[in-house]
């Protein structure tokens, strides 16, 4: 039987999380078909996955949250409709605080189709070639040929939201490329995955998948210190899955890996929180937010850069006391 181990934050513990800006002394032993239950030590493989300091992403050090900015150059986005100029918005969210922009040239919202590489390809190019001297550039794509032809233009990190399930030569161009991956959790393709996604324990099932992509990525040449890992919320998920993943989702620390959430404007905000259209969604997206900052997430991909900033700055506040 595998064991998972989840840090449990707590204001004095004895060892920091990831290098970052919680610390934590106990762990909740996780084992499937098993009720949780809480010990003091753990393996020290595991220990020190948890506490070593992540790599800086993109020149940005990963201890305190960042905000990743989205700019879907799409017109079928489930949040915005492609209602607005992607090369403007990549400038705005940049101009509001975000330190990565996270350029899309294919819509991935439940149904969607995929997108010739030339299409994509031409959608992503104003936007990268607007953003790419105002902040950090990731392009979040599945495409080896588009994240080839992005990097060129100017981006960083390549997100892929299939964690190189996708496209056979993705882990060979990011390697080659020597730019960092974020390898996010999807059961399924975007035109099916929300048909009837089953798991027999989400919070592990997506922990053991993602270290199988990790291993994937390693083996490719990709060096841990450049993966970013990402367990895809509302990607082949129900609402349970995606609150059961939410409530404990710093046992995925134990990875080794910084930790990417992305929650914004999901359609299960908007069910729990009473707002239909994605835009009123900020609110709910921002508790979320502050949630997996409870738990040490590091990289948060949202809309509403602007708000999420303002609500990351009340919470340092709050936190951090001065002399």
């Amino acid at each position: 039987m595998t064991d998972y181990f989840r840090p449990i934050p707590c204001e004095t513990g004895r060892w920091r999380l990831a290098g970052g800006w919680l610390r934590f002394s106990q762990f909740e032993l996780l084992r499937r078909g098993a009720a949780p239950r809480v010990v003091d030590s753990a393996p020290d493989a595991v220990l020190a996955a948890l506490t070593r300091p992540r790599a800086a992403l993109l020149g940005l050090p990963l201890d305190r949250p960042r905000i990743m900015g989205i700019v879907n150059a799409t017109p079928d986005s489930f949040s915005d409709g492609g209602s607005y100029d992607a090369a403007a918005q990549a400038r705005l969210l940049a101009g509001q605080g975000a330190e990565i922009l996270d350029i899309g040239g294919e819509s991935t919202r439940p149904g969607a189709d995929e997108v010739p590489v030339h299409q994509e390809i031409a959608r992503l190019a104003p936007a990268i070639a607007a953003g790419r001297a105002l902040a950090a550039v990731s392009v979040d794509t599945r495409k080896a040929a588009v994240a080839q032809a992005a990097i060129a233009a100017g981006a960083g990190l390549v997100n892929d939201v299939s964690g190189f399930d996708f496209d056979p030569a993705m882990a060979g161009t990011v390697a080659a490329a020597g730019v960092p991956v974020c390898l996010m959790h999807a059961q399924g393709i975007p035109a099916t995955m929300q048909d009837n996604p089953t798991y027999g324990d989400v919070l592990l099932d997506v922990y053991d998948a993602l270290a199988a992509r990790i291993a994937r990525a390693e083996a490719a040449g990709i060096h841990r210190d450049r993966i970013v890992i990402d367990p895809g919320i509302g990607f082949g998920k129900t609402q349970a899955h995606n609150l059961a993943i939410l409530r404990r989702i710093s046992v995925y620390h134990g990875l080794g890996c910084a930790v990417l959430l992305g929650v914004s404007r999901k359609r299960f905000v908007g069910s729990i929180g009473g707002a239909e259209r994605p835009a009123d969604r900020v609110a709910g997206t921002l508790a979320l937010t502050l949630a997996g900052v409870a738990q040490g997430i590091q990289i948060h991909r949202v809309h509403d850069v602007a708000q999420t900033r303002q609500g990351l700055a009340l919470w340092q506040a709050v936190t951090t006391e001065t002399s």
